[in-house]
């Protein structure tokens, strides 16, 4: 089964310059998280996901007018059938939307002292567990999503020993 479609754009002023191997490092990263996704939920090649990369003052203005939360987060996910099952059948194959801060990535990758790219890829299936519904608002829907994130992260490779999401 082919991955579902993956469109990764960047906030104004961000986008990278042709040839940018950060930017093609990062990209193939949120692809590979969003093929296993893909793969381990069953979503097929016609499901599409827009991930829009950009800095914390972008991330921190649509926290405050979609979330009423004025600080910047690391991401944010707008499922397109919030709460309702993923319907296949419907003319539009879009799931949702997923707005990654490279800028708090970069920082909570130290803060947690592991690589960026374990960040982005963790960041990536998180955000992309709520479009799927999954959250993390009570204690065991927290340890399921957890689980789910170390599976698919595991998966990939990227394993933390300590754990620090299981907080």
């Amino acid at each position: 089964m082919k991955p579902m479609i993956v469109t990764i754009s960047y906030a104004e002023g961000m986008e990278p310059a042709e040839g940018d191997r950060v930017a093609a490092a990062n990209e193939e990263i949120i692809q590979k998280v969003c093929g296993e996704v893909s793969e381990v939920y069953g979503l097929s090649d016609e499901e599409e996901l827009s991930v829009l990369l950009c800095n914390n003052e972008v991330i921190h203005q649509l926290n405050k007018e979609y979330r009423g939360i004025d600080r910047p987060t690391d991401v944010l996910s707008f499922a397109l059938n919030e709460g309702d099952e993923i319907d296949v059948e419907v003319e539009t194959h879009l799931i949702g939307d997923l707005i990654i801060s490279l800028e708090r990535t970069a920082e909570q990758a130290e803060e947690y002292g592991h690589p960026f790219e374990r960040e982005l890829a963790y960041l990536t299936v998180h955000g992309c567990l709520h479009i799927l519904g999954y959250d993390h608002m009570t204690d065991e829907d927290k340890a399921e999503m957890r689980r789910e994130e170390e599976f698919v992260l595991g998966n990939l490779g990227y394993v933390r020993e300590d754990a620090p999401y299981n907080e």
